[in-house]
């Protein structure tokens, strides 16, 4: 499986080095390796800040304040709907605050790139079609799938 990873910096609080591209790709790679994708994607990343990811939470969710990790999925995975050739297939777009990536790896006592790989793995199994808002059921198992895809990472807690 080959990964196209397309970047967009809406921000400038944080530093969107190549070395955290780089991470956030490897991220994306193991989640999809992790969930036995074999065909070629291609995944959209567009770090943005508090203000830019409550704007997009309020839109598209009808939720007013920031989040951390927002995912739009292009197929629906778990009603059934796969990606066909010609490949690659797009999956979808994942915007990630980094100021919130920030906030909440001082917070948990753990580094900003742990943190933001972390949210790239969280938000990939969103694009799958995983939503551990579901049910407690459906939260343990995507926990799990976390857990295994940042051991592979080295990144585990």
């Amino acid at each position: 499986m080959k990964l196209k990873m397309y970047y967009k910096n809406s921000q400038d609080k944080l530093q969107a080095s190549p070395a955290l591209r780089g991470l956030c790709r490897r991220a994306v790679h193991a989640a999809l390796t992790y969930e036995k994708i074999d065909f070629d994607c291609e995944v959209s990343l567009t770090f943005t800040d508090n203000d830019g990811i409550r704007e997009l939470n309020r839109e598209y969710r009808g939720i007013d304040r920031e989040t951390d990790v927002l995912s739009f999925p292009m197929y629906d995975f778990a009603g059934g709907e796969e990606p066909e050739p010609p490949f690659p297939a797009t999956l979808g777009d994942i915007v990630l605050s980094l100021e919130k990536a920030q906030a909440q790896a001082d917070e948990f006592g753990h580094s900003f790139e742990r943190e933001t790989a972390f949210l790239c793995v969280h938000s990939t199994l969103h694009l799958l079609g995983y939503d551990h808002e579901l049910s407690d059921d459906d939260d343990r198992d995507m926990r799990r799938r976390q857990d295994g895809i940042m051991e592979i990472l080295k990144l585990s807690r």
